[in-house]
Order: C-alpha cells, then structure tokens, then sequence
C-alpha cells in the first residue's frame, strides 16, 4: 500500500469514526473541519519501543482506542516524530514506514515537518524510558525539559504555538518543572501532564466529593522509587484536591524506607509519627494483588508476613498547608496494584477504592489518558489544571531528596502551589 493510499484510508477512517463515536465518547464534539482535516500531530520521545510510552500512547493516534464499545478514531494525524535514542528493538522507524510519517534528526525539524516555520497542530512529548544517567538521588534525568525547550524554541522563533501534552512528571529538578509552567503560561499555549492513574477505571467507581472535608488520605502502591510513586503520588492529589478550599500547597514531606516504615507502622496516629491504620486496612481490603503465604489463600497477612514479604519498604509523609495529612506506601512484594483510603469528617467508614489498571497488551488505561490529550489537543483548552502535575512533580523531588538525607523531615515552602481541581469527574466509568 502506498503512502498517499495509507493517508486516505486514515483521512476515510477518522471521518467516519469521528461521526461514530464522539457522541459515545465521552469527548468533545468535534468541528467538522477536524474531521474533514485532521490535525497535525508531532511526537517528540525519548525512545519507542514495546512496552514503552511511546507504544502505550503514540499508538493511540495511529490506532484508535476502545470507547464504550466503539473503536474511536482521533481526529489527528502523526505527521512527524523525534526520536531520541533507537535501542535494538525500536519500532519507529517500522511505524513511520508503515504509517506514512517522516522521523526527522532533530525536535526543531519535527515540529517544521523539514520546513522552516511550525508546521504540526500539536505536539505528544514523552520523556520516559531510554538509556539516561541517575543522579545521587536516584532520580533518573530523563531530559523531559530539554526536549519541552527545544520544542518552546520554536514556538518562539516561529511565533506560533501548539497544544503540548507532556507524559508524567514534569522534570526530576523542581526548578525546571516551575519554568515550564512559566514558559506555558508566557507563550499562552495548552499544556497538560501527568499519567494514566487519575483517569484510568475505579473499583469502586467512586470520586472524592467536591468540597469534602478530608482529614487524611493514604494510597498502598507498588514499584520503584522516582517512578511508580510518582503514579501514587498522582492517586492521592486527584482526589486530594477536591477537598473544601481547594489545593494550598505542601508544608512538609519526609521519606521512610526500610525498618523505619515498620516502626511507624506501629505508631497509631500520624501525631505520633505513624498513619491511621484504618486507612491501611482499607488499602488492603481494595487490593486485587494482596500477598498470601505459601500454599495459603484468602488470608490477610499478619504484620510479620508483611515483613516478609516486603524487602524494601518505602513510605512518604506529606503535610499540607491547610492540615491534610497523606502517606503514600510503595510496598513490593504484599501488593501489586494502586489502592486508595480516605478518611472524611462525619463519616464512620473510610472513602476507599482500587485505581485499576487493565492487563496487556491493550492497556487501555493508556488510551483513558490519551483521550485527555486529544481532548485538549482538539479544544484547545486542558481539561485538568497543570499546577496538579507541577505540585506532584515537587512532592516527589522533595521526598527523594529525605530519602537521600536518611528521612530527614524537609520543609517545601517552595511547594505552595494553589489551584482548584475540575468539577468533573474524568476517571473511565464504561
């Protein structure tokens, strides 16, 4: 099949599905010039390759993606990709051949399409995976600011914008997490970030009420540090910041590892340097992974199984400005899923629920979030403040930075960061 033939059937096929399954979507409704042409789509990534991000979401705009039952088809084409390391088994070079984009040798010539002004309608930044160096914190730097520079450059120069999507945390360095946020709000472009964990399915598909009063949250979580607590740390701030008065900010945070997660354990309320343990239990109760000992079932573990079967635990104490209290858990080995508790004043029983991510290969929490993107890249307006990506990125860089002083309790007055969340819930029900 030739290129020009492979660029009508997309052009035939986002036409049709745009009329098929908007409706039925959840998203906008879209213009009838967006499905008559479809926007122009740069992806800047750091690698694409199977199990990537590049996979996981780039996809989606070539593919489609499962909505209640349809196959939606976005109304946008990838016209252009950089790619910044190709390991053995990278697929874009297979991808662009397969369907029509050109890869160019720098971020300046994708977003040009090989011209000499902006060329693309919106841009997919993914700065996660590849070969990069680990600082002394253990944070890996994966060059999301550099590439998101590179990609501001030529907005200025060219004296246009695009809407930018931006995968994850903003950047491991804080400083550098606040400029892009200033340099999206100077250049007056759309711009949204942050992972799957806050759209993706719920079970319970319950929300935190809009003006709760929210004494306390938890959120028990597995994998690595500066990775997969990023993803719990999002699990807790979708939710905490629909609490009365809006987000205000972080005062503290301190990292707990090892023994002294299960000292504080221990320690019945967080006054005393401890959580409350109903919040865990509830954790716990919503866990479709909970380890059991062996050839046992149905069990709930005792404190010195958890012992057990935790080698490395960690936890983060977060205090915010206006009193809530959260503690995110990465705990290998007892669970294998992102659970959440919190504790509402006036209530008996915990707020609790499972953030559920479904099995490969289709991953179609990947496609919960690329909706979000495509929303925004067709609306023009982000469908969840950035600042939720920006306090996230910060609590993270803070508590990897306790971590590295022996969990030393750290004040983040830097960390004032005030928004208010979105009235609509934008989690996957169907």
């Amino acid at each position: 099949m030739t290129t020009a033939h492979r660029a009508s059937r997309r052009d035939f096929l986002t036409t049709v599905a745009a009329g098929l399954s908007c409706a039925a979507s959840g998203l906008p409704a879209l213009a009838a010039s967006a499905a008559q042409r479809p926007r122009r789509l740069a992806v800047v990534t750091t690698e694409w390759r199977y199990h990537s991000h590049a996979w996981h979401m780039a996809e989606r705009f070539l593919n489609g993606y499962p909505v209640k039952g349809r196959w939606h088809r976005p109304p946008l084409e990838v016209v252009s990709a950089y790619v910044d390391q190709t390991p053995e088994k990278d697929l874009s070079r297979d991808r662009a051949k397969e369907f029509g984009f050109t890869i160019y040798p720098t971020v300046a010539e994708a977003l040009r399409c090989g011209g000499k002004q902006l060329a693309v309608d919106a841009v997919l930044l993914i700065g996660e995976h590849g070969n990069y160096p680990k600082n002394e914190l253990g944070q890996t730097q994966y060059p999301r600011y550099e590439l998101f520079k590179q990609i501001t450059d030529v907005f200025r120069a060219d004296g246009r914008t695009a809407p930018v999507f931006n995968d994850k945390h903003l950047s491991w360095k804080w400083e550098w997490a606040q400029e892009m946020v200033a340099i999206s709000r100077e250049l007056k472009f759309p711009f949204l970030a942050g992972s799957s964990l806050p759209v993706t399915w719920r079970m319970p598909a319950v929300e935190m009420p809009s003006g709760a009063d929210v004494q306390e949250v938890m959120s028990v979580a597995m994998g690595g540090v500066d990775s997969y607590d990023f993803h719990a740390l999002e699990v807790i701030q979708c939710m905490a910041e629909r609490r009365r008065g809006g987000e205000t900010g972080v005062r503290a945070v301190q990292a707990l590892r090892g023994d002294a997660v299960w000292a504080a354990m221990e320690k019945p309320t967080w006054a005393a340097g401890g959580w409350d343990p109903t919040l865990f239990a509830a954790c716990l109760a919503r866990s479709h992974t909970l380890a059991q000992p062996p050839n046992g079932s149905h069990r709930h573990p005792t404190p010195a199984q958890m012992r057990a079967f935790v080698k490395d635990p960690a936890a983060y104490r977060i205090e915010y400005v206006d009193g809530l209290r959260a503690t995110m858990f990465l705990l290998n080995g007892l669970v294998g899923d992102f659970t959440f508790a919190a504790r509402l004043r006036g209530q008996a029983e915990p707020l609790s629920t499972l953030f559920y991510l479904p099995p490969n290969p289709n991953v179609v929490y990947s496609a919960a979030l690329m909706a979000q993107a495509e929303r925004m890249f067709v609306t023009g307006k982000a469908p969840y403040p950035i600042e939720r990506t920006l306090l996230t990125s910060g609590i993270l860089a803070a508590a990897l930075q306790s971590r590295g002083a022996d969990g030393q309790r750290l004040e983040t007055p830097h960390l004032a960061v005030e928004y208010q969340a979105p009235q609509e819930s934008l989690f996957w029900k169907e």
